[in-house]
């Protein structure tokens, strides 16, 4: 009997690819776009309308490759565990990533159980990375051919239980080569550009979104100060600025400065020069271990402190209350909570967690 999967379509390149592959590799193949945000469709009509642009490229695709489709209405988990999250920890002060906890909570868990209702084995996306188990039994995210096009780090929150029905064959290739596998199989969509654009914040104005979604929690404008307390200006509100910021700031200080430290008790945002970002440690809780069950004693790895950082060495140790300690072997800019820090141990993702100072 063969195998049946769930392919989160998005209506991209690289997910209509993961489908034809698996088709290919002999797999039952069910083709399911995700309706997280209010350009979706309405709640009733998940099966009727076509929504967005999106969701009529993965209907074509999936018509193109003779595989069942269907839309379902995930809008409510996605606000609550991403949307209201986002808010909050950028309240807080903090830069958050939204594609993380949209990852564990929506395109993993709200869509593997949703598909184990449906009788699937296995559920996949067309994230650039791999799947393997290792010699202890455990399953971890790989680092994919191409490290152009690595996405582990969005991936470090899966659980064990996600990973053992999760595929992803998309992460055996380059983008160039599934470039060319979509044009050689005909796929409707295999010119179709890269999105870059959060989903639900699609003119990238985090600021006006935080304002609309906190209402009167909205953050007001503070004051820019100096580490040593001195006011040097008026701000627009936290929500506008992240650690290493230097554009954006209008503040006439005849020398390049930077936000070093943002203050959501006080509504100070702190200013001051380039070093000040720099720093050789950070701290984060909200761990997730994958290819070790914990941390027993301390161990080398390479952390990311960010989706595009490539990377420094580090020594991770285990805190109180569940926490990681890093200490790294340089210094790295701009360490910033909210954000993910990802450990490597070699190709294989050893865990990560988010940044809660430096």
């Amino acid at each position: 009997m063969k195998k049946k999967v769930v392919v989160g379509m998005s209506g991209g390149v690289d997910s209509s690819v993961a489908a034809y592959l698996l088709k290919e590799q002999g797999y039952e193949v069910i083709g399911v776009t995700m309706q997280i945000w209010q350009e979706c469709c309405s709640p009733g009509e998940a099966e009727e309308s076509s929504g967005s642009r999106a969701m009529e490229d993965a209907r074509r695709v999936a018509e193109y490759l003779g595989i069942a489709y269907h839309c379902m209405d995930l809008r409510s988990e996605f606000r609550h565990s991403v949307v209201e999250p986002f808010v909050e920890e950028y309240l807080k002060g903090g830069t958050p990533n939204p594609c993380i906890a949209c990852n564990r909570y929506v395109k993993w868990k709200a869509l593997l159980d949703k598909s184990i209702a449906l009788g699937a084995d296995y559920i996949a996306t067309g994230h650039y990375a791999r799947v393997g188990q290792l010699p202890n039994g455990r399953y971890a995210v790989r680092q994919s051919a191409t490290s152009a096009k690595d996405q582990t780090y969005a991936l470090y929150g899966l659980t064990q239980e996600q990973l053992t029905h999760t595929l992803l064959p998309v992460g055996e290739y380059t983008k160039e080569e599934i470039r060319i596998l979509a044009e050689k199989q005909g796929l409707p969509v295999a010119d179709k550009p890269d999105s870059q654009d959060i989903c639900f914040v699609p003119d990238h104005d985090y600021a006006a979104f935080i304002d609309r979604e906190a209402g009167e929690r909205a953050p007001k404008p503070g004051s820019f100060v100096t580490a040593e307390g001195r006011v040097l200006g008026r701000h627009k509100g936290i929500s506008h600025y992240t650690i290493g910021q230097r554009r954006g700031l209008g503040l006439p200080m005849g020398e390049r400065v930077f936000v070093t430290q943002i203050c959501p008790e006080t509504d100070q945002v702190v200013i001051g020069p380039e070093q000040g970002i720099f720093t050789d440690h950070a701290l984060c809780d909200r761990v997730n271990f994958m290819s070790i069950e914990g941390l027993e004693k301390p161990m080398r790895v390479l952390a990311k402190i960010r989706y595009n950082h490539r990377g420094e060495y580090c020594t991770i140790e285990r805190q109180s209350q569940g926490r990681v300690l890093a200490v790294f072997e340089k210094p790295v800019r701009a360490v910033t909570p909210g954000q993910a820090m990802v450990f490597y141990d070699g190709s294989y993702v050893a865990g990560g967690g988010t940044i809660i100072r430096q």
